[in-house]
Order: C-alpha cells, then structure tokens, then sequence
C-alpha cells in the first residue's frame, strides 16, 4: 500500500479544520445577520409607521379619509412599503396598494388587535388581498389617550428574502474566496513545515543506502533544526564508526589474506563464516563459495570435518593432525579454540591449520639420511672390526690372510673416506649456497670439459669406452669452476660405471636461450620409470648391490643436484631400460 506524504496529510488536515471553521463563522454570520435585518425591517416599518401616525393625528379618521388616503399613497411610494389605517371597528379607510373600499374587516387580524390593544402588533403571514406572504408591523393611533385609528406598515417577506439571500450570497462568495486564499496560505505553510522533514527524509535514506556523507539542510533553530542537527550528528558519528570498522575490517582482511597459516571461523551450527586464501589453497576450495556453507558441504575431509565440529563445544584449545589426500599429499596441523563473547556465551569457533607438509617431508628426508649414513657407515666399520679383531687375536694369522685382512682394511677406510668427503662437500655446497657465497667467474665450459675427459681417461680405457665430449665454440658461464667440474665429473663416473665395456659415453655442451646445457649420455642398461624421481635423493640407489660393488657413496647425484642449485639451475635425468640414460645439467649463462 502506497504511503501518503507527510504534506498532504498535514494540509488536508488543517485545510479540512479550517474550512470547518470557515463554515461554521460564515454560517453563523448569516444567521446572525438574517436576524439583524429581520430586526432591522421591523425597527424600520416601526418607525414609519410612527412618522405616519403622528401625520395622521392632524385629521380625523372618520372624516378626512381622502387626506389620510393621500397620505398613505405618498408614504407607501417613497418607502416601498404598504401602509393600511384601519378604524377601530376594523373597516380599512386607506391602503397604499389596494382600495379600502374593497379590503375586508381587518378587526381580526393579529397584529390589528394587538395594536387595538395599544401596543405594537407584528406579524408574518400570508395577504388575501395581495395573495402573498408580508411582514407587517401595527401600531395604535391615540389621541388624548383613546385609540382613534391603527397604522399597518408592511413589506412583501419575498424582498426581505431577496435581500437576505443578496446579503448571504455576498458572504458565501467571501468566504469562498476567504477559503481558496486561506487553501493557498495553508499549503505554502505546509510545504514550509514539511520541507525540513522531506530533507531530513531523503537524508535518512541516502545514510540507509550507506552514503554517510549526506547531511540535513539546518536553517531553523525550533525543534526541527534540533532534530536536523541530531541527525547530522548522528551521520557524522556514524560515519567515524562505519570507517572505523571498515578500516579495522580492511587490517583484519589483509593480516588474514597475508597469513601463511590458515584459519577457519564456524558459528556454533558448523556454518563458515571465514575462510582465508591460504586455507582456500590448502583445501582447493574457494573461500567465498564456501562461506554461509556447512563445513561438511564445503570440506570433503572427515577427520577435519570431526574436529572442526567439536572446537565449539571444547573447553580449551585443542591440536591435531590430518592428512589430506591429492597431488601433492598434505599433512596439516590444526589449532583451535572456540569462541566465547564477554558473557561467556559461545558463538562458534576457530581454527587455524598450518601446512606441515614440508616439515614433515624434512623429517623424513633426515630421518633417512640418518639411517641412511647409519647403514652406510656400519658395513666398512663391521669390516675393519673384524680384521682388527682377526689381527689382534692370541693366534697372529698367516702372513698371507694377514695381507688380505689388511688389504680389506685398507679398501673400507677408503670407502669410509670417501663417504666423509661427499658428506662433507655436500654440506658445504648446502652451506655456502644458503648464503649466496659460491664464488663464479667466467669460465670456458670446454676447458672444463676436457679436464673432466682428462681425470678420467684411464678409466674409460680400462673398459674400452669411448668418451666423446663436444661443446659449442667460445661457450663460457659465470660459475664456479671447481663445482661444475665436481658435477660433471659425478655424471661420466655413473656413466663409465654403470656402461658395459666396448660402448660410448657422450659429453655434449650447448646454450638453450639463456642457458648452458651439459648433456652426459651412456649406453648402460638404463633406469626404471619409478626410480627417476628419488635418483637425487641422498644414499639413494637403484641397484643397492651393484652400487656398493662400483664404490659408490650412494651421494654422487646429489652432490651434482645442490651444485646445479647453487647456480640457481637444476638437473634432469631421461632413461630408456636397455638403452642408456641421459643427464642434463642446466645452468644460467649469467648471473644477476
């Protein structure tokens, strides 16, 4: 239903009292002046009929009637008024109108007797002579105090209505037009009084729809200049609020997006009602496709979910751990609490998850190098405990299975000097590239290449290898010389190893864009598709028997893995079983 405005309402209301008003004074001034001209009429026919009565007094009724008649002709013309004398016998002797000798007895008329009884007789009723309604006024005619004639003034009540309705009309018509100013004069008033609150209204609607700028137009110092400037104080507090919190909001929204941690608010129902980026990626769901949902619609975890449902209900923080399946697999620790306001009542809770992932990866990564170096440290060690046990016995051994206990000897020290090596460049390789300090200078990769080509020319001749190296002409890098030759050199050393006798070992350098590529390929009996990923890892083997039986640390790829990433490069392997494998060690050109 449509609302009327304030204006109108008030308009029509004080229009409709005043005109009510109106109505009322003008219908009592028409009563009121009715009455005074009735009243006026009989004063007037009154104090004619006197004047003509004193006039009269000068003749005799009975004998001078055409004096008297004469009279009555010349005074019913000047006043426009009827004037009749009548005898006291009631025989009329003149009329101004009509012929006395035709009118009847008026003895028993009302007025006539009353004024026959000497006082002044009134009356309104309907002429027989004149076949209308008349006002007459009667009054006796006495001389030496007996009444010698009546004296009838009268006037058609039609004229006397005519000029009272003469009059009213005059009165209506001023009141009309009384009303329509008084109508105009009513509307300019409301529109003045209501305008403020139309301001003030559209006002209140613009702060509504959030335009906290909007201001009430103050120009009056009554109430509704009080209450203008209340709203304006109102706005302004408002406002300073509103950007308080929008500003607060905006911190709150920016310290939450830039967490690394995730967090998670429900209500005590297990509805969402935040849910930041970083939990978004952890989870792969979005955060504002998520929020107003259920944590079971949104979250397809059922240990989360679980947990997530009871931190409301808890009485303190709790922790836990879950594992989320996918590519990648996630371990995420969570933390929550529930939420309580000041009076103690709970309204939800709130969790944050931190990605644990690589932590956990680390973990496992070190408590495998730990078994690892374990594992590879307890066979030489096992073995020289032996051979010390053997040579140190009661009984001294043959000088023969003396020299093999100590050829035996000799062989694991190495081998454990070697494993201390490669622990020990490659911590420090970890070390100095943490740190940025690995050294680089331009270098010729071919200078690098032969060098590499030179150290192991009598192995790949014991086995009959061909070792070809190319490179590009005048290629050069900015790297660290020593490394890039310990990185390339691991690679032929897998190489030579793992090919059979009579084969070839390739050594090519190249530039893909910005880049070095050092590609060392071998005609061996190649990698399986399942072990190409964890081939870097450290202690890591395909073939842990064959390994140990080449001399191998187990660390080698490693070594030239943390290399290729101290030159902010990398290394990847392509293997065919029975065809060989193929390394490549990409390196930038250049470093900034």
């Amino acid at each position: 239903m449509k609302q009327s405005r304030l204006l109108w309402r008030i308009y029509v209301y004080f229009l409709l009292a005043a005109l009510a008003a109106l109505a009322i004074a003008t219908g009592n001034a028409v009563r009121t002046l009715r009455h005074f001209h009735e009243a006026h009429v009989a004063d007037y026919l009154e104090v004619r009929g006197r004047l003509a009565a004193r006039d009269i007094l000068r003749y005799s009724p009975a004998r001078d009637a055409d004096q008297i008649d004469a009279i009555c002709k010349e005074v019913g013309k000047l006043t426009s008024t009827r004037m009749t004398v009548i005898l006291p016998e009631g025989a009329v002797i003149c009329d101004s109108d009509e012929n006395p000798a035709g009118m009847d007895n008026h003895a028993g008329r009302p007025e006539i007797a009353e004024a026959l009884r000497g006082k002044t007789g009134t009356s309104v009723r309907y002429s027989d002579t004149l076949k209308k309604r008349l006002k007459y006024t009667a009054l006796p005619v006495q001389r030496d105090g007996v009444i010698v004639a009546v004296v009838r003034m009268s006037q058609p009540l039609a004229e006397i209505r005519w000029t009272q309705h003469a009059i009213s009309s005059q009165l209506l018509i001023g009141g009309l037009f009384a009303a329509v100013l008084f109508a105009l004069v009513a509307l300019y008033i409301s529109r003045r009084t209501t305008r403020p609150l139309e301001n003030m209204r559209q006002v209140a609607q613009r702060l509504a729809k959030g335009d906290l700028s909007a201001r009430a137009d103050v120009s009056a110092d009554d109430e509704i200049g009080t209450l203008a400037r209340t709203i304006n104080d109102m706005a302004a507090q408002l406002g300073d609020r509103m950007d308080t919190i929008v500003r607060q909001h905006v911190e709150q929204d920016a310290v939450l997006a830039c967490m690394v941690e995730g967090v998670l608010a429900v209500d005590t129902e297990g509805h969402i009602l935040y849910l930041n980026e970083a939990l978004g990626r952890l989870l792969d769901i979005e955060p504002e496709q998520a929020r107003g949902r259920s944590v079971q619609e949104a979250v397809r975890h059922h240990e989360l979910q679980e947990f997530v449902a009871d931190t409301p209900s808890n009485t303190g923080p709790s922790e836990a751990e879950v594992m989320v399946r996918g590519v990648p697999e996630r371990h995420i620790q969570l933390h929550g609490t529930p939420l309580v306001e000041p009076n103690g009542r709970r309204i939800g809770g709130l969790i944050v998850a931190n990605d644990i992932t690589r932590l956990k990866r680390l973990e496992r990564v070190r408590s495998d190098f730990v078994a690892n170096v374990s594992h590879e440290l307890k066979t030489p060690i096992t073995a020289l405990k032996g051979c010390v046990e053997t040579l140190s016995g009661e009984t001294p051994p043959a000088p023969d299975d003396a020299a093999r206990f100590t050829s035996m000897m000799s062989r694991h020290v190495c081998r454990l000097e070697a494993i201390v090596e490669d622990l020990l460049s490659l911590s420090r390789i970890e070390f100095e590239a943490a740190r940025e300090q690995v050294h680089r200078d331009r270098v010729s990769i071919e200078e690098v290449l032969q060098r590499v080509s030179r150290t192991f020319k009598q192995a790949v001749e014991a086995k009959s290898i061909t070792l070809n190296v190319k490179c590009s002409e005048g290629l050069s890098a900015s790297v660290n010389g020593p490394l890039l030759e310990q990185a390339i050199g691991n690679l032929v050393d897998n190489a030579i190893k793992y090919s059979n006798e009579s084969t070839c070992v390739s050594v090519a350098s190249r530039q893909d864009g910005n880049q070095i590529v050092i590609d060392v390929a071998d005609q061996g009996p190649g990698i399986e598709k399942k072990h190409l990923t964890r081939i870097f890892e450290r202690f890591y083997r395909v073939d842990t028997a064959r390994s140990r039986a080449l001399g191998g640390t187990g660390l080698g790829l490693s070594i030239v893995k943390h290399i290729a990433l101290a030159h902010q490069g990398n290394v990847t392997v392509e293997s065919t079983v029975g065809q060989g494998t193929t390394f490549s060690l990409r390196l930038p050109q250049s470093t900034a």
